[in-house]
């Protein structure tokens, strides 16, 4: 388990690792795409927003037959605002925006241009969890994203109400026809009805009552068995209801329906209808003296249900005052044949009974119509009440203003998101050049493919350490180097060692010149050889002249003490590379120059060859076959592993000796894997260097002396520095 943390605490680190790395490309291309936002958001139009919110009300299902309630009235289904959204952005009520802010003259456009451009200027939302829509319209003017937003809201407002008048109006229009039908139907049974009271003679008490069917008495020579208790009701019955019929039609019908509970009117239309007439009276005083016009919808409705409801009352009036007269009429005759009738014979004929059965089919048919046309008016007048009542299909919260301040392109959205994709960018781009980047990252990549370990790790902007004044830190990484070297090589007679590289600019020669100067400190007796006859520059790390040198010596009979030169610092001698010779090849691949490399190698505790990049000439491949060891630099992060693996062929295949790798110019700050290699960084410092440094000669202004080299080199050790 703690493995597999650390495993993934390393995979992080790694991750982490490329990021530090390649920083400067993430860099460049979040500051690029910030660029590229803010020049698309400098090229955007800008936009202003005219917004306008609103209240949505279904008032499509209106009560017909059944209680008014708002909840029912206003209850949304679940596809309702999204109608609302394509009406309101439909053509139909473009149009209307169109013709009335006469928008294709304004821009000219055709219509259906027009339509479009308004179209896209458009976005309607839904504010979640409410019944409210927010409309906005986005323009290039202030002004006319507000005129344009409102234009919008009224055009859909009007629709919603023409809308609602066509619904009212069929609805009122359906029952209007069908309660006149029924009305119809109710007076054809009523006069069916009185028609057969008439013929056959029947005297029916329940048609002023309304409390059913009272006992019929017949015409002609039919005779009953009627008492004189009978008779003498029949008379006092006949006698009250002409004194009221003759009060009653003194009256108007308007006096009879006022005064109808005094004379015992039972009618069932006229009862129902007073109560309501009364109610509704009640009301429009109510409305009238609250402050509400004669023209405000619901004071229109309610006179309206008034003057229908003394209509019927009107019409039920003279009907009951007609009944009574002919009811009347029938009970005289009745009454006198009565009193003509002998109290003895009462015999009812079968005739009578089928005269009775047909006028009560008749009378029963006529009052379930009746009933049914009280139901239908009443429910007529609540409808026409509420359909008249004053709706509101919308209801406005916030209308348009103009806003000088442009809603679109949203800057800081805009830019947070080119940020944010810049640096994703970036960091993909950085990955992904760390997946195609074959150069040398870390150790394991020296010794994974070149199959060598390796020496030292140089830090970078690691300058030339006999120039800095004072105690360095970085000298501890050539220190490393020098024991690595001491330890690894097989034995103490290979000590000529050349120093190559695979191109120019990895730090060969400046690694070369401090790794001397670290070995003179040492109290190693150490020359320096610039074998590099292509472009020599060991020279100008010590201020020296060149012209005289190893290709001097090579082709002339010069000795060796005339090219070797003793540089200001101790136990540290130079040999420059003297003039640049034609075939440089040709003179470093000379016996001449292996018995030169024998004769220092005897001379000189370490020799030190600088060569040109191998892979560019045949002279580091002259110089590797002839030295004991070879070291290759490699600059970290520079050139793929593929040439590398070439550097360490062609080595080997002279015959060299590759005793290992140089890391150079390895950024120890930002590669963490390094910083176990170079903790010295913050260990090290000048309290723990050697007291008695050796003294530094001044250089001199012109050539510096030549001294004669002691046949053999003794090494001084020296405790402190090694």
């Amino acid at each position: 388990m703690k493995e597999q943390l650390a495993e993934s605490k390393m995979h992080a680190l790694d991750y982490w690792q490329v990021i530090r790395n390649r920083w400067g490309v993430i860099l460049l291309t979040f500051f690029l795409v910030l660029l590229a936002s803010l020049v698309i958001v400098a090229l955007l139009d800008k936009k202003y927003v005219g917004r306008t919110s609103l209240q949505v009300n279904n008032n499509s299902k209106g009560i017909i037959f059944g209680d008014l309630n708002e909840e029912n009235r206003f209850n949304l289904g679940p596809n309702f605002l999204e109608t609302q959204f394509k009406i309101i952005t439909s053509p139909e009520t473009l149009l209307r925006v169109i013709n009335k802010k006469n928008l294709k003259a304004r821009w000219d456009m055709s219509e259906d241009e027009a339509m479009s451009k308004l179209r896209r200027m458009i976005e309607t939302e839904e504010e979640r969890g409410t019944e409210i829509i927010n409309i906005e319209v986005y323009s290039t003017t202030w002004d006319e994203a507000a005129e344009l937003a409102n234009a919008v809201r009224e055009a859909y407002e009007d629709r919603r109400k023409e809308t609602e008048q066509d619904r009212v109006g069929r609805i009122v229009g359906v029952l209007n026809g069908k309660l006149k039908a029924q009305e119809t139907e109710v007076e054809e049974s009523r006069i069916e009805m009185m028609q057969l009271m008439k013929q056959y003679g029947i005297v029916d008490l329940s048609i002023m009552s309304g409390r059913g069917l009272s006992p019929t008495i017949g015409t002609g020579d039919q005779s009953y068995s009627i008492s004189q208790q009978n008779v003498l009701e029949m008379k006092t019955k006949v006698a009250t209801l002409r004194a009221n019929l003759e009060s009653m039609q003194k009256q108007t019908n308007e006096q009879l329906i006022e005064n109808a509970s005094s004379y015992g009117v039972e009618n069932s239309t006229i009862q129902t209808f007073d109560s309501q007439l009364k109610k509704d009276r009640v009301e429009y005083e109510r409305m009238t003296n609250s402050g509400f016009g004669k023209r405000h919808p619901k004071v229109i409705g309610l006179r309206k249900s008034i003057e229908e409801t003394g209509r019927i009352l009107l019409t039920a009036a003279g009907n009951y005052k007609e009944s009574l007269g002919v009811t009347i009429k029938n009970l005289e005759e009745a009454l006198k044949r009565m009193e003509d009738i002998s109290q003895e014979k009462k015999v009812e004929t079968v005739e009578e009974k089928q005269n009775s059965a047909e006028y009560t089919q008749s009378k029963t048919r006529y009052e379930m119509k009746l009933d049914l046309l009280n139901q239908m008016r009443e429910t007529f007048l609540k409808t026409q009440v509420n359909e008249l009542l004053p709706r509101t299909p919308i209801e406005i919260h916030e209308i348009a203003k103009p806003d000088t301040s442009p809603a679109r392109p949203n800057v800081p959205l805009l830019l947070g998101i080119g940020a944010g994709l810049g640096l994703i960018l970036g960091m993909v781009l950085a990955f992904f050049l760390e997946y195609l980047d074959t150069s040398v990252k870390t150790l394991d990549d020296v010794e994974r493919y070149l199959g060598v370990p390796v020496l030292a790790v140089i830090p970078k902007d690691v300058g030339v350490l006999h120039k800095q004044s004072g105690l360095s830190p970085d000298a501890e990484a050539y220190r490393i180097l020098r024991t690595n070297i001491e330890f690894n090589r097989k034995s103490a007679d290979a000590n000529a060692i050349t120093i190559v590289s695979g191109g120019a600019g990895e730090g060969k020669s400046t690694t070369l010149v401090n790794l001397a100067y670290i070995c003179a400190q040492g109290g190693y007796n150490t020359l320096m050889i610039d074998g590099d006859l292509r472009r020599p520059k060991l020279h100008t790390f010590f201020d020296i002249n060149n012209s005289v040198g190893l290709t001097n010596y090579l082709t002339t009979a010069l000795q060796l003490e005339d090219v070797i030169l003793q540089t200001p610092i101790e136990n540290l001698y130079f040999m420059p590379s003297g003039i640049l010779p034609a075939d440089a090849a040709g003179i470093l691949n000379s016996r001449r120059m292996s018995e030169l490399i024998a004769d220092v190698k005897n001379r000189f505790d370490l020799v030190l060859i600088d060569s040109p990049p191998i892979l560019g000439v045949s002279d580091a491949s002259v110089l590797a076959s002839e030295v004991d060891l070879t070291i290759i630099v490699i600059q970290h992060r520079k050139l793929p592993r593929t040439m590398l693996m070439r550097v360490k062929q062609a080595i080997e295949n002279v015959g060299g000796n590759l005793l290992g790798v140089v890391l150079n110019n390895v950024d120890v700050r930002s590669d963490s894997q390094y910083q176990y290699y170079t903790s010295y960084y913050t260990y090290y410092s000048p309290t723990n260097m050697e007291k008695n440094r050796p003294a530094r000669g001044a250089a001199p202004a012109a050539a510096p002396a030549r001294s004669a080299t002691p046949a053999g080199g003794s090494r001084k050790t020296n405790d402190e520095d090694y």
